[in-house]
């Protein structure tokens, strides 16, 4: 653990002093915070921080949490959770920033029967996810926005080039689910790794297929290679990405090589444009407050939204949990969380409005998605 970290818990722990003497609850939080998928993890590490400078305790009850690094390795993301679980034993998991470290972490909480908020963009389907809920939307519902600008726009071919991973796939399978509909078609996929450092063969492949537009599945700072290469090699037709640029580091790196893509967002990114009705807009307020008093820090970053929404998520089905009377520490608490967490109803977030059913992994909505595009640096809605 930092010391950072640990100076917070003890604040946590300190904070709940003077609650009745019960079992704490205690979540387990493994998080990217070094390794090429930290661009995602360091922000989430800051919304996970304003959440917890909104609450220290739930219904009278202390949180504990604790936190281990899983390097962006899934091999760390399995290790970490295991001793989370065994020498631990948490309540709850939470994490992680990628796609196959949270796998990972599934695959130990699943065998552990220890429910896990999945902070990556995935869901387990079936019987054995039962244990996860999902934060981030659902990829084929923020890229059926992109497919639908793609028809209205009049393209019919499409490039891909995205990560060698489970997030490539999952982007690259939103966009088949939505595009063949559409009289869209997929002529080239083209892939790369996080750590790669040059995507110029790729795509000069794919410019070679002659695409009406390129769509790029990457994710943080690596997903700016593709767009610039494309740039390099003057492309200047029309780009399209995924929700998982939206963040400060895709934005350092790229530069006015992105200007001009066109992407998913969760609506955190324009909430002040939102209706004062919408309950995500009041939401992303307090979550601004709280994350400019936890980090001393007014550069939000989107994907940090997620985190703090993973924990508000989380502090209702507690809530809930602990009314059962159900004590933290036992299997019969960590069942009874799973179910709250899986009946979760319409809990406003920054990035969505929340509702899980125990079919269903992912929470978000239609009311989760908005379109924007770059123009001068900065992200504007698409209306």
């Amino acid at each position: 653990m930092t010391k950072a970290f640990l100076l917070a818990l003890i604040g946590l722990v300190a904070a709940g002093a003077g609650a009745p003497a019960r079992a704490d609850v205690t979540v387990g939080l493994v998080m990217s915070m070094t390794g090429p998928v930290s661009s995602i993890g360091l922000p989430y590490m800051k919304g996970f921080a304003a959440a917890l400078a909104g609450t220290g305790e739930i219904a009278g009850q202390r949180l504990k949490v604790l936190q281990i690094d899983d390097r962006s390795d899934p091999s760390a993301a399995a290790q970490a959770g295991k001793k989370m679980v065994e020498d631990e034993r948490v309540d709850v998991l939470v994490g992680s920033a990628g796609t196959p470290t949270s796998l990972a972490l599934y695959s130990v909480a699943a065998e552990a029967k220890v429910p896990l908020i999945v902070t990556g963009n995935v869901a387990v389907e079936g019987e054995r996810g039962v244990w996860e809920i999902t934060i981030p939307q659902p990829s084929p519902l923020m890229i059926e926005a992109v497919a639908a600008h793609m028809q209205a726009h009049g393209i019919k071919t499409v490039g891909f080039l995205g990560f060698n991973d489970a997030w490539g796939d999952t982007v690259l399978d939103g966009l088949k689910a939505n595009a063949a509909a559409r009289g869209i078609r997929i002529i080239a996929d083209e892939r790369y790794s996080r750590t790669d450092t040059s995507v110029t063969p790729q795509t000069l492949k794919l410019m070679a297929a002659h695409p009406d537009a390129m769509m790029t599945g990457g994710s943080g700072a690596p997903a700016a290679l593709p767009h610039l290469a494309l740039a390099e090699r003057g492309w200047r037709g029309p780009v399209y990405s995924s929700h998982a640029i939206i963040n400060n580091d895709f934005l350092r790196v790229a530069g006015k090589s992105a200007e001009g893509v066109v992407a998913p967002t969760g609506p955190l990114v324009i909430a002040e444009q939102l209706p004062d009705a919408n309950p995500i807009k009041a939401a992303s307020a307090e979550f601004r407050r709280l994350y400019e008093k936890a980090n001393n820090d007014t550069a939000l970053n989107p994907f940090a939204g997620y985190a703090y929404d993973a924990y508000l998520v989380l502090f209702d089905a507690l809530r809930r949990t602990l009314a059962t009377g159900a004590r933290p520490g036992t299997p019969e608490f960590r069942l009874a969380l799973r179910d709250a967490l899986a009946s979760t109803r319409e809990v406003a977030g920054t990035q969505a409005v929340y509702t899980f059913t125990p079919g269903n992994r992912w929470g978000a909505d239609a009311r989760a998605r908005e379109l924007v595009t770059l123009r001068d640096g900065k992200w504007q809605l698409i209306r």
